[in-house]
This record gives C-alpha cells, sequence and structure tokens, in this order.
C-alpha cells in the first residue's frame, strides 16, 4: 500500500470517526438528562478548555494561540463566532432533552444548503441547476412539516443558521481549529463559571447532586466536545472535499436513528419532509461530486489541507495558487485555518 493510499484510508476511518461521535451525541445528553441543557452548556465550555490546552501542547500548537491574542479584529470575529456556537449548543442540548432530535438532524441536513443561499446573498455567488433544484426540494419539505405537520421547525433553521453563520465568520479569519476553538471557548469561559458559580450558591447545580454519575458524565463533555473535532481535522487533511461532503451526512443520519430509538413520534408530515430533504441532499451531494471531479482533472486523490469547520458542509475545493497552512501542509486555498468551512461551489 502506497503513503497516499494510507493517508487517504487514515482520513476516511477519521472523518468517519469525527461523524460517528457527532451522530451518537445525543445519546450523551439523554443519559445526562439530569442536568438543564443551559448548565450542560456551561459544563461543556468550562471542560473543553483544559482538554483543548491538552491538544495545543501535544501539537505544539501555543505559539498559535499568542498570536491571536494582539489581533483585536481576529479577537472580535472569534468572538462573534464563540457566540453563534454556543447558542448553537445550547439549542441542540435543549432539542435533545425535550425530545425533539428529528428537528436537530434536519438542520444539520440542510445546513449546506443554507450556507449555498448565504453564498448568494452575501457573496452574489450564483446557483448552478442541481443547486436550485436542491434548495427547492429542501424548502418544499420545510413547507410540509409547517403546514401539514402543523410544527413550524424553528429547531432545525436555528441550528442551520446558527453553525452556518459561525462558519462563515470562521471563514474569514485565518486561524486553525483548535487554537480557533480554544480561543473561543476561553473566551466563554468567564460567562460560564459565574453561570456555574450562581447555580451552586442556589445549590442547584447537577455537578454534586446523585454521587459520582452526573460529575464523571459532565467530565466527559469536555472530550466529547474536542475529540471529533480532532478526528475531522486529520480527516480533512487527507481527503477531497467532495468525498468529505459524501461523509459529513453520517452525523445527522445516526441522529435520525437515535431520535427513531427513542421513540419520538415520526408522522406521515415528517416522512415527507425528510424524503424531501434527502433527495435534495442527493441532488447537492451529486453537485459538489461533479464539481470535485472535473473531467479534464487528474484522477488522483488530493492531499491538500483544505480544511473546514465540525459538521462542516462541504463543497468542491477551487483551483488557485498553493500555500501552506499553519501545520505547513500544501493547500490550494489561502490559510484559512483547521476546519474551516469554504466558499459555496461556483457554477
Amino acid at each position: 500500500m502506497s503513503e497516499e493510499e494510507r493517508n487517504i484510508r487514515t482520513g476516511v476511518f477519521s472523518a468517519m470517526a469525527a461523524y460517528t461521535m457527532w451522530g451518537f451525541f445525543p445519546i450523551y445528553f439523554k443519559v445526562a438528562d439530569g442536568v438543564t441543557a443551559t448548565e450542560m452548556l456551561a459544563q461543556r465550555i468550562i471542560w473543553a478548555v483544559p482538554v483543548g490546552a491538552l491538544i495545543l501542547t501535544f501539537r505544539h500548537q501555543w505559539a498559535e494561540v499568542r498570536k491571536i491574542f494582539p489581533d483585536t479584529r481576529k479577537l472580535r470575529a472569534l468572538f462573534l463566532a464563540a457566540i453563534a456556537i454556543a447558542t448553537n449548543w445550547g439549542v441542540y442540548i435543549w432539542a435533545v432533552q425535550t425530545e425533539k432530535i428529528f428537528q436537530a438532524s434536519l438542520g444539520y441536513y440542510i445546513n449546506p444548503l443554507i450556507f449555498v443561499l448565504v453564498g448568494v446573498l452575501v457573496t452574489g455567488e450564483k446557483l448552478s441547476r442541481l443547486q436550485m433544484i436542491a434548495v427547492g426540494l429542501a424548502t418544499i419539505g420545510v413547507s410540509i412539516l409547517t403546514v401539514y405537520g402543523g410544527v413550524f421547525p424553528w429547531v432545525s433553521i436555528f441550528l442551520g443558521i446558527s453553525f452556518t453563520l459561525y462558519g462563515y465568520i470562521r471563514k474569514t479569519v485565518g486561524v486553525g481549529a483548535m487554537p480557533g476553538l480554544f480561543i473561543e471557548t476561553l473566551l466563554l469561559l468567564p460567562f460560564a463559571l459565574v453561570y456555574w458559580a450562581w447555580l451552586i450558591n442556589a445549590g442547584s447545580s447537577a455537578f454534586f447532586e446523585g454521587g459520582m454519575r452526573l460529575p464523571l458524565l459532565l467530565l466527559l463533555a469536555g472530550p466529547f466536545t474536542v475529540l471529533p473535532l480532532l478526528c475531522f481535522a486529520i480527516g480533512a487533511r487527507r481527503l477531497k472535499l467532495s468525498t468529505i461532503g459524501f461523509l459529513q451526512y453520517i452525523g445527522p443520519t445516526l441522529q435520525f436513528c437515535v431520535g427513531l430509538y427513542y421513540g419520538e413520534d415520526f408522522t406521515t408530515a415528517h416522512a415527507f419532509c425528510f424524503g424531501s430533504i434527502w433527495i435534495a441532499v442527493a441532488v447537492y451531494s451529486l453537485d459538489a461530486w461533479q464539481k470535485g471531479h472535473p473531467r479534464s482533472s487528474v484522477p488522483r486523490a488530493e492531499t491538500f489541507d483544505n480544511t473546514v469547520e465540525p459538521d462542516e458542509f462541504l463543497t468542491s475545493p477551487k483551483q488557485g495558487p498553493f500555500n501552506k497552512d499553519d501545520t505547513g501542509a500544501l493547500t490550494d486555498d489561502p490559510p484559512l485555518g483547521m476546519d474551516e468551512l469554504p466558499k459555496p461551489p461556483r457554477p
């Protein structure tokens, strides 16, 4: 087996591991059902900081972190990104705890389509024919659930939009994944600690209730937040964006299965909605695959570090001059940082 083949295999297994962990994440929140969504969010932020610090030490990335602090523009952008991802996490946790896993899953299915729309509205991108079909099908699916299901899927819309906003902000900041995530959680840490102190003072913190079970579960929130991102970063450095684009749907599909396992109400309106979304996903993936495999291209694996954000919904790489990212790997995009969302594909 050649080194290139080993890189591809490692990348596939790493990306699949990341999406599988994200897919089964609702189980963790179900098991920790004695913790409110707000405290779970606070604990997730608190314990992600030391885990992130360990990974930064292991990967020798502290120099990258130190470079960010004097740059007030990057700090402001990362603070906005931190707010976007924190609200995304909070609503997701609440959705799982209140038996809305289907809506959460739907949110991550439609996320790539929302990012395409952002490209149209913000950057002036033009939709290809397949993209227009995919967006239309997704709109039909959401409309069916709203009209015939009697439920506006605001959770899905919010999760899709908030994560798109997070990805777009991170897209504009040339910061690596781990340094960026560490600073984001570090900026949120004071708020999380103040809220946790208030809970402790009020005697309502789940961390100190029920023996050792809940404290151990809450301590796991740190690695459960950071480790999938690390696996994803490894995969993203070794795989073509179109390959990652197909693998990304492992997460919401597993979330959907978890919702079925926990017996959430799956109505006819849900069936029509998800059917439309799945067809839209297939059409969107076909469009991304075609852009990632132009007929004139040389059929070989790309090992460039075209990196993207966690739970990212990817598009095909654009051609351009090569640069080096913060890990020293070659990339055909400007160094966006590990786990950055790429621009929507150009027609």
